[in-house]
């Protein structure tokens, strides 16, 4: 029998969906990074005793040096927006689009943390693509329960962007 290439219109396409549950094991860092967040309305990195730079989210080891981290020290809770993304898309748990995703350097720390930005005026992409390309301060602002998760803050731009 000879093998043929079938026009795309001519394959098949079998409809799937992911769902299960499963239970993430967040480790003793990663462990105590949440509980500061969720007891304690607060940010905090670890120390590379090699390098001594600051990582957040709090990490077990440093990622350029590889040694184990230690020490413990609080950023924030405001920093800079280094890059970001304007979502257009609905995602699930996320806000409805359009909405600012960012990667924020926070005062204290030498490594980014992704989260949700608000307070951008995004009833025009471009102008606010070009405001935020300025890479305006922001303040963490933490829900009053939360939960010990990344969601328990948002960043809120407090430079003015005009």
């Amino acid at each position: 029998m000879e093998s043929k290439t079938l026009a795309p219109e001519d394959r098949i396409r079998i409809p799937g969906l992911w769902d299960f549950e499963y239970s993430y094991f967040a480790g003793d860092t990663a462990s105590r990074f949440f509980s500061i967040l969720r007891e304690e309305g607060r940010i905090c990195g670890t120390r590379c005793p090699k390098c001594a730079r600051v990582l957040v989210p709090a990490r077990s080891y440093c990622d350029a040096c590889f040694v184990a981290t230690t020490d413990w020290q609080e950023v924030g809770p405001e920093g800079v927006l280094d890059i970001f993304s304007i979502v257009g898309a609905q995602f699930p748990g996320l806000p409805p689009p359009p909405f600012v995703m960012g990667y924020i350097t926070l005062d204290g720390a030498d490594t980014a943390l992704l989260n949700h930005v608000v307070g951008v005026d995004l009833s025009d992409i471009d102008e606010a693509a070009k405001s935020l390309m300025k890479r305006p301060r922001v303040r963490a602002h933490f829900k009053e329960k939360r939960e010990g998760r990344i969601t328990d803050f948002h960043f809120q731009l407090i430079d003015d962007l005009a």
